[in-house]
């Protein structure tokens, strides 16, 4: 029977301890967006039940929650399919400094990434006040134009298509040889290799995100179904026939949406 040596030891202990971390992350988030739904649906209840209309005026306040709202589902969304970069960073951090922890350094990482997905959750809630002025979002948040929504769709299935959203999704399906190219020693180091990251993953998935103003912004199993597409696209051995087919099919519900 072969014996662990400290350091796998370590490694197994730092595996465990990380994907903890991460599923509480991925679940805290998930349990806020449902409770989001679930107070939504009451609001929308409610309004509809006294004949009251959904206010276009936006506060302060309404706007960081929003603002919060989009970064929690951000968060959750593309916790589960970053877990694999988390994973090899910690990994090759704790065998280049065996003496020192890796979650610092970790840590730093996934502060770099969802830096990028904060920046995309501001845009996404400006563009949400923006379409609310002239009226092109319902109370369920949700496009009221038939145009816009199957412009949305279409859009999205020919990005898929694209060189842009190949390379990008190149980089982002590649942990192990993405922290071999851009690999950086200490704490910015690692914020840096989490910022690049994060800017090629939503380089890739941006416009998977914008389909939600299609659906409606806190549609359930919308944001269920884009967050396991992310996923699956970004593990498999070899996504592009998987991003081709949804492409085909984003176009094709994009047309049928404008037709009917």
């Amino acid at each position: 029977m072969i014996k662990s040596g400290p350091l796998e030891n370590l490694l197994k202990k730092d595996r465990f301890i990380t994907i903890v971390g991460l599923v509480i992350i991925s679940a805290l988030s998930w349990l806020y967006i449902i409770y989001l739904y679930r107070q939504m649906a009451v609001m929308n209840m409610n309004a509809a039940f006294f004949a009251m209309p959904m206010t276009q005026y936006w506060t302060v306040t309404d706007f960081v929650l929003l603002f919060v709202m989009w970064l929690v589902m951000m968060i959750a969304m593309m916790t589960p399919s970053v877990t694999p970069l988390i994973l090899i960073f910690a990994m090759v951090n704790r065998k280049k400094r065996e003496a020192q922890s890796p979650f610092i350094h970790t840590g730093y990482l996934l502060a770099g990434y969802f830096l990028i997905w904060a920046g995309f959750s501001l845009l996404a809630t400006v563009l949400q006040w923006a379409l609310q002025q002239v009226s092109l979002l319902n109370a369920e948040m949700k496009t009221t134009s038939k145009i816009l929504g199957a412009t949305i769709l279409v859009v999205a299935g020919i990005f898929q298509f694209t060189r842009w959203k190949k390379a990008c999704l190149h980089h982002c399906s590649t942990p192990l040889n993405f922290i071999h190219r851009n690999w950086k020693e200490g704490k910015k180091g690692a914020l840096q290799m989490g910022i690049k990251n994060g800017t090629y993953c939503l380089g890739c998935c941006w416009v998977l995100m914008v389909l939600l103003f299609f659906s409606g912004i806190m549609n359930l199993l919308w944001i269920a179904l884009i967050a396991l597409f992310v996923l699956i696209e970004k593990t498999v051995p070899h996504p592009k026939w998987i991003s081709s087919v949804a492409g085909i099919a984003l176009i094709v519900y994009g047309i049928i949406v404008m037709m009917y």
